[in-house]
């Protein structure tokens, strides 16, 4: 029988192969798991030579069935963004990064195991870290600015040129209709948990179409977005506490810029996070809403049109509704998508985003007083 330690010993080597793969100059040193992604596997990798380290990724293929699409996409508007680097003012300012996709020793953008598995690098954003909750409206600013910026470089290169990698994510109504059809196949036990979810969605049925409503009738533009530009993907820096890049790029496509901006304020404004087993107690923070819509609006300011603006609060509400939606649909479904630490993690997270949802709505007039307030 194969001992433990003889098993992650071999899942070790298996790593630092795969790693080597990636390493153009040097021997890998090690790689230890980095970070704390709900979708893929991720290692830091250092190097015996000296040379900067890199990040590992396996791409989760369950969630991503075309993992050679993602690569294509992420070299593409990352070369873009280099580009624009160059002549962009606000880019001669102040630091922006972007990850660069690393090569195979083959000159790959992936490395592809013989069991199906697929691999990439990318560089290492250094003296930078990320955090789980805001630490202060400065904080704040710097994650709207982060956001903007991004959209910025990214709001001139034409969405047909990236691959709709993920068919239906982040179009509210698809998520919907498959809650439905998992509610339709599966008995589940009742308990006051899951009874408030299925009504806080039956309450709200009609908010999951207001925003593919507007794009359908041609009020809100097809745009590329992140999507998933929650705090910890936003990289500050460790001296200026600035921001300077964006990070996990898997799920970067056309869409609507909506979709990252509430997910960017839901995730920021909520000051006990995401994890908190404390969900009766969440709360939207007004104050950290506007601070971080006056750091995106520094730099969004060029691009978004006036209809933009009077979607913002629906965006805000509606990408709460969104996450809670999707959470208790893979408790639903077994935790097929995001990962879990224990039983009933998803329903405790979803718990989480329908409170932030109500909170939202109970302060309707207030948040789009800032808004108004901001556009001018």
């Amino acid at each position: 029988m194969t001992s433990v330690t003889e098993t992650e010993g071999a899942a070790v080597d298996r790593i630092l192969t795969i790693a080597a793969q990636f390493a153009q100059k040097g021997r890998v040193a090690t790689a230890q798991e980095f970070g704390q992604g709900n979708v893929n596997d991720t290692y830091l990798v250092t190097l015996d030579s000296g040379e900067a380290p890199f990040v590992l990724q396996r791409i989760n293929t369950h969630v991503f069935r075309q993992p050679e699409l993602v690569m294509r996409n992420m070299r593409t508007f990352t070369e873009h963004v280099r580009q624009r680097q160059r002549t962009d003012v606000l880019c001669a300012e102040r630091r922006w990064d972007v990850p660069q996709v690393l090569l195979t020793q083959s000159q790959q953008d992936h490395w592809l195991e013989s069991d199906g598995t697929v691999w990439r690098a990318i560089s290492f954003i250094d003296a930078a870290q990320s955090f789980d909750t805001i630490q202060s409206l400065d904080h704040a600013r710097e994650v709207g600015y982060g956001l903007g910026m991004f959209h910025h470089l990214i709001s001139d290169l034409p969405s047909e040129q990236l691959a709709d990698t993920l068919e239906g994510f982040h179009i509210t109504p698809r998520y919907l209709q498959q809650y439905e059809s998992v509610l339709e196949q599966n008995s589940m036990g009742s308990s006051p948990e899951v009874n408030y979810c299925r009504a806080f969605i039956c309450d709200r049925t009609s908010l999951a179409h207001t925003l593919e409503t507007a794009k359908a009738k041609g009020l809100l533009p097809l745009r590329l977005m992140h999507g998933d530009p929650k705090i910890n993907n936003i990289m500050i820096d460790a001296v200026t506490g600035q921001a300077v890049s964006l990070i996990d790029l898997d799920t970067v496509k056309p869409g609507l810029v909506h979709y990252d901006i509430g997910d960017c304020l839901r995730s920021s404004c909520n000051p006990l996070g995401e994890e908190t087993d404390q969900w009766e107690s969440v709360c939207f923070d007004l104050d950290l809403s506007q601070a971080v819509l006056q750091g995106y609006l520094s730099v969004a300011r060029s691009f978004l049109t006036p209809t933009d603006y009077d979607y913002l609060f629906d965006a805000i509400r509606l990408i709460a509704f969104e996450l809670g939606l999707r959470f208790f649909t893979d408790y639903l479904m077994g935790d097929r998508y995001f990962k879990t630490q224990y039983p009933d993690h998803n329903l405790a997270r979803a718990l989480v985003q329908f409170k932030l949802t109500e909170s939202i709505e109970a302060q309707e007039r207030s948040l789009k007083a800032i808004i108004q307030d901001l556009r001018r």
